[in-house]
C-alpha cells in the first residue's frame, strides 16, 4: 500500500525538511522497510533511513536522481521497539531492527499532527515493521539512539513546557500541606530533623549544584542542546524581522532598514540546527554533507549575484555549523559530489585556478553583456575598467570581478592593460578595424565612440594593445 506512510518534504538537494525543533540523530544506508504482513504496504527497498528526534525518514538512495519526497514514520506512532537478539542465525543474515507501529482506521501510519486516530495516539491496530540493514553501518548504535529518541519524546516538549509550572506549584503545595507535621514523609521515609536534617539538606543542595555543573559544562550533549536552542531562537527572530520588513511601508527610514538587514544577516549566520556529522551520517557523511551544503549556499548565492568564492563559502558554512567544523578537504569533496546529484548549484574552476560555487542557472553571457556595457561608457573608454569598478557595477567581490574580466578577455570582448596601478580593461576595438584599410574609421560603431571620447580628454596618442 503506497499511502501507508506519511509523506515528508525534501529540499531541492535531496535533504529532508525538518520540523520545528527536530534534530537529526543517526543515519543508515542500504535499508529495506518490510512489514511482517505484506498486505499492509509494499516493501521499500535500498534506501537511506534517517533517525531524528521526531521521526523515522526513508529516502531513495539513488545517486543519479534527487528524491522529491520521503516516507516518514512519526516516533509518536511507534508503540514498541523490539530488542535485538544475538543468535547463530543472526550471523548469516543482515542486521534487523523491528518495531511496532500504530495504524489509524484509514489504514495509514498514525500521525499525531494530522489528527488521525485517537488523541492518545492509539490506532485501531498495530503493524510490526522490520528495517533490514543491508548496507555498511552501525546498526547497534542506531538501535541505541532509536531507543533514546523514542524515550525522550522530544515531540511533546512544547506541550509539557506549558504545563510544567502548574504541576511544580501543585507538588510544592502538597509537600507543605500534605504531611506538614509528621515524622514520616508521603513516601514513608523518615524525615530528617535537627542538625542531621540541615546537613542532609546541604548535601542535597551540593548534589544538585554538582549535577547542574556537570550538565552545563561536562556533558557535551547538553551543551549542544543549548546551542541548538539558541539557533532556533535566532531563526524565530530572523523570521519575525523578515515578516516585519515585508509589511513596512515604502516611506520607512533607510537607516532602520539597513540595521534590520544587518541583523538578518547576523542571525542567518548563527548556525545550522541539525548539521551533518560523521557520527550521525557514517559512511554517507560526504554525500549528506554535499546535499546540506547545496541547501545552505542558496541564500549566500542570491545575495552575491549567483556566484561566491569557495573560500568565502567555506567560512560561512563553518561559522553556521558552530562546533561541528569541517576540514577544507571535506568541503572540496562535498562540492565535487554535486556532479553526481541533481542539485541547483555547481563547483567551477577558472583558468587562473580560482574555485567558485555558482548556480546552474547563472549565465556568463549575461555577465559579459553587463561588462561590455560598462566598458562602452565614455569614462571607461578613456580610463578603462578596473576590477574594483566591475565589482561595484556587478555587485560582487573584486576578486570575482577580476576573474570575470579575465574570462571576458579570453572571449575577445576586452583588452588588458598592465601598469604599475594594476590591471585595467578596455573594450576590444580590433573587430571593427578593416584589415585591408586600417586607417579608415567609420562614422558609427564603438570605434568611432572611442575616438570621440579620447579626443575630448586629450589622449589622442593613447593606444590599447591586446595581450
Amino acid at each position: 500500500m503506497s499511502n501507508f506512510f506519511s509523506k515528508a518534504e525534501v529540499t531541492s538537494s535531496g535533504r529532508p525538511v525538518f520540523l520545528h525543533n527536530e534534530v537529526e540523530c543517526h543515519l543508515l544506508s542500504g535499508v529495506d522497510l518490510e512489514p511482517e504482513d505484506h498486505h499492509h504496504f509494499t516493501p521499500l527497498k535500498s534506501g537511506i533511513l534517517i533517525l531524528t528526534t521526531h521521526r523515522l525518514l526513508w529516502l531513495h538512495s539513488s545517486s543519479a536522481t534527487t528524491p522529491t519526497s520521503a516516507s516518514a514514520i512519526p516516533l509518536a506512532a511507534i508503540s514498541h521497539i523490539f530488542s535485538s537478539r544475538k543468535s547463530l542465525k543472526s550471523v548469516f543474515h543482515s542486521p534487523r531492527i523491528r518495531f511496532q507501529v500504530l495504524v489509524s482506521p484509514d489504514g495509514r501510519v498514525f500521525d499525531p499532527g494530522s489528527g488521525s486516530g485517537s488523541s492518545s495516539g492509539s490506532g485501531s491496530r498495530s503493524v510490526v515493521v522490520t528495517a533490514v540493514i543491508r548496507g555498511k553501518g552501525d546498526s547497534d548504535g542506531f538501535l541505541v539512539k532509536f531507543w533514546d529518541s523514542w524515550r525522550a519524546r522530544a515531540w511533546e516538549s512544547n506541550e509539557t513546557s506549558g504545563s510544567g509550572s502548574g504541576s511544580g506549584l501543585a507538588s510544592g503545595s502538597e509537600a507543605v500541606t500534605g504531611t506538614g507535621g509528621g515524622l514520616y514523609s508521603r513516601d514513608g521515609s523518615l524525615r530528617m530533623v535537627g542538625v542531621a536534617g540541615i546537613l542532609r539538606k546541604e548535601q542535597q543542595m551540593w548534589e544538585s549544584t554538582d549535577k547542574s555543573l556537570q550538565d552545563a559544562f561536562q556533558d557535551l550533549n547538553a551543551l549542544m542542546g543549548k546551542a541548538k536552542e539558541m539557533v532556533m531562537l535566532a531563526e524565530k527572530m530572523r523570521q519575525k524581522l523578515l515578516s516585519g520588513t515585508s509589511s513596512q511601508t515604502s516611506g520607512a527610514n533607510d537607516e532602520d532598514m539597513g540595521s534590520k538587514e544587518e541583523m538578518q544577516d547576523w542571525l542567518l549566520s548563527v548556525g545550522i540546527i541539525s548539521p551533518v556529522t560523521k557520527e550521525s551520517a557514517g559512511a554517507l557523511y560526504h554525500q549528506q554533507l554535499s546535499r546540506q551544503l547545496a541547501d545552505f549556499v542558496r541564500t549566500p548565492l542570491e545575495r552575491a549575484g549567483g556566484m561566491i568564492n569557495l573560500i568565502d563559502a567555506y567560512c560561512l558554512f563553518n561559522r553556521a555549523r558552530g562546533t561541528e567544523l569541517i576540514s577544507p578537504d571535506d568541503m572540496l569533496q562535498a562540492c565535487s559530489l554535486w556532479e553526481k546529484f541533481d542539485v541547483p548549484v555547481m563547483l567551477r574552476k577558472f583558468d587562473s585556478g580560482v574555485m567558485v560555487i555558482q548556480n546552474k542557472s547563472h549565465s556568463d553571457d549575461e555577465v559579459f553583456a553587463r561588462i561590455k556595457s560598462l566598458a562602452a561608457k565614455p569614462e571607461a573608454l578613456r580610463n578603462g575598467v578596473s576590477p574594483t569598478d566591475a565589482a561595484m557595477s556587478l555587485g560582487i567581490a573584486p576578486a570575482m570581478a577580476k576573474e570575470h574580466l579575465l574570462t571576458a578577455e579570453s572571449k575577445g570582448l576586452l583588452c588588458r592593460d598592465i601598469s604599475p596601478d594594476g590591471f585595467r580593461f578596455y573594450i576590444n576595438l580590433f573587430p571593427e578595424i578593416d584589415p585591408l584599410n586600417i586607417y579608415f574609421v567609420k562614422d558609427y560603431g564603438i570605434c568611432s565612440t572611442w575616438i570621440k571620447a579620447v579626443s575630448t580628454s586629450g589622449f589622442q596618442n593613447h593606444a590599447v594593445i591586446p595581450l
